[in-house]
């Protein structure tokens, strides 16, 4: 089964009204307002605004967005008080706000306040090609500059967890590279090559893997038929793993601002899912990452959360 694509997300959680607590992080922001508002209204969350509460309503008045049905919680240090909220129970789901990923991501961490579990924090991101009607995963898209293998192996993990939450019990990985040929020259497909046997031999459950693939390779069925490569990944994949960040952020990028695309991000690893994109996106883009978090608490709900992958850090 192919993944959810936006319009099926949005469709399920209009017809659940989850009204699942969430504390937006530094919420002083127009597309952050627009969005939790949106959100709000359809039933999906009941939000905690977390930072300065004078900014807060400042900024609110300024884009007539009405808050007074939502918590405030007037605060100088915004991810840390968010991220107690969450620990008390008070709010199920985090969403960034205006805020930098370092400072979230410590508080996040901290080994004694923090949400950290056994797995690697990445971001995983869902994107969806409108025109080809084609959806797939990306990740680590925003947070491990250089992941170690066993970085790699959790980064799958829980875009499988992901996968599993958009509908594909089985999914299709692709670890990507420059060449889908071994070779010393890049280290990274050796370690593609090393994720495979590890899936093989059962030690990264719940999904195929392929690698290492070029991107053709893993999106079109065609390129695969020219280049005579064969693998039930190739042309079909739902979950692409990449290298590292530079290869992530310049593919990510360059769909982007070059496809007719629709997309949302959510970071994982952590005790509970985050909404997660840039600090330049647009209230839309906001959606698509709230309505994708959403779909991956309701999951967790369903089945908890693995934390211990039996990966190494």
């Amino acid at each position: 089964m192919s993944l959810l694509n936006f319009d099926q997300l949005y469709k399920n959680a209009d017809e659940q009204r989850p009204k699942i607590p969430i504390a937006v992080v530094a919420a002083a922001d127009r597309t952050v307002l627009e969005a939790v508002s949106i959100a709000a209204e359809r039933g999906w969350i009941a939000p905690i605004l977390v930072g300065r509460e004078a900014a807060i309503r400042e900024e609110a008045i300024r884009c007539q967005i009405d808050i007074s049905r939502f918590s405030v919680v007037d605060t100088d240090e915004p991810a840390i008080d968010a991220v107690a909220l969450v620990r008390e129970q008070r709010a199920r789901l985090l969403m960034k706000g205006q805020i930098d990923t370092p400072s979230l991501l410590r508080a996040l961490l901290d080994p004694q306040t923090g949400l950290r579990t056994q797995r690697t924090i990445c971001q995983v991101v869902l994107m969806e090609i409108v025109d080809q009607r084609r959806s797939f995963l990306l990740a680590d898209t925003g947070i491990t500059i250089q992941p170690s293998l066993d970085q790699k192996a959790d980064i799958i993990a829980s875009a499988a967890d992901v996968a599993h939450a958009l509908g594909s019990g089985w999914p299709r990985v692709a670890i990507l590279s420059a060449s889908e040929k071994v070779t010393a020259a890049l280290p990274d497909t050796q370690e593609a090559a090393e994720l495979t046997g590890r899936n093989a031999a059962g030690e990264i459950p719940g999904c195929e893997i392929q690698g290492p693939l070029s991107f053709d390779l893993a999106y079109a069925a065609d390129a695969a038929e020219k280049k005579r490569v064969g693998g039930s990944v190739c042309g079909a994949a739902e979950i692409m793993i990449f290298p590292n960040l530079l290869a992530a952020n310049l593919t990510v990028k360059a769909i982007m601002y070059t496809a007719q695309c629709r997309f949302g991000g959510v970071l994982c690893g952590a005790k509970c899912p985050v909404v997660f994109m840039s600090r330049a996106d647009t209230t839309a883009t906001r959606l698509n990452s709230l309505v994708l978090a959403l779909s991956v608490w309701e999951a967790q709900v369903r089945q908890p959360f693995q934390a211990d992958t039996g990966a190494g850090k």
